[in-house]
């Protein structure tokens, strides 16, 4: 008819089925499961070791400044301690007969005395060095605690109480403190003043019997701990 419009099958999409075409992965082996599992537990462990290090890094950083990177000439009169020796996971007494543990003293740089609680000449004059150094380190005193480790049961006099304030007062039989702290050959535990690492860690003893001009030497050596670990070491726990 004149005027109509024919719809031209040629023009139309050919609809004719055609099959399906699906892509099948092959399952992995037993081996190469295996074989991933162990590269990414390799992975891990390398990860884990990494963060270690960049976590322990300040610290041996500042131990390698103090005591290798030094100017020539300088002397340090505490011994360092090697290798360190770690905090022992167990808990003291103080004074009021309360259980502490060691570990709630991690944290700071301290200063430690060891006596029986009868607190001798010798025992005084620790406990006096060790005020005083605290005290001259100034603006640094509050990253330093003074410790007492009373090795028996006796009692401590009470006239030594005022001087013993801000300090820990613990009773910690003498096995343990030996098995963390060691006097140098020949001299008794009462003989030096020792110091703790804020990660726990026994690093340096002062010489025995001190006096006033070692009670000097032990302040610079102090200082320049205190120094050394600045970047990675705040005040209070």
């Amino acid at each position: 008819m004149s005027g109509s419009k024919l719809s031209n099958p040629a023009a139309k999409n050919d609809l004719s089925d055609s099959p399906l075409v699906m892509t099948v992965h092959d399952m992995p082996s037993p081996g190469a499961v295996v074989q991933a599992d162990a590269q990414r537990t390799r992975m891990g462990r390398w990860k884990m070791i990494a963060m270690m290090l960049v976590c322990a890094s300040p610290v041996i950083a500042s131990y390698f400044t103090y005591y290798v990177i030094r100017p020539e000439g300088r002397r340090v009169y505490g011994e360092l301690i090697q290798p360190q020796k770690d905090m022992p996971q167990v808990s003291a007494k103080n004074l009021q007969g309360e259980s502490v543990t060691l570990a709630s003293l991690k944290g700071q740089w301290l200063l430690v005395t060891v006596a029986s609680g009868d607190c001798a000449e010798r025992c005084q004059q620790n406990l006096y060095f060790q005020r005083q150094l605290r005290e001259i380190l100034g603006r640094e005193k509050d990253r330093l605690d003074r410790v007492w480790l009373v090795t028996d049961d006796a009692h401590v006099a009470p006239g030594l109480l005022p001087a013993l304030n801000l300090a820990h007062v613990l009773r910690l039989d003498t096995a343990t403190v030996q098995n963390w702290i060691s006097p140098a050959q020949g001299q008794q535990l009462q003989d030096h003043l020792y110091v703790i690492d804020p990660m726990g860690n026994f690093m340096m003893r002062f010489p025995a019997n001190m006096d006033v001009p070692g009670a000097s030497k032990a302040k610079r050596d102090l200082d320049r701990l205190l120094k050394a670990s600045s970047s990675w070491d705040q005040a209070g726990r």
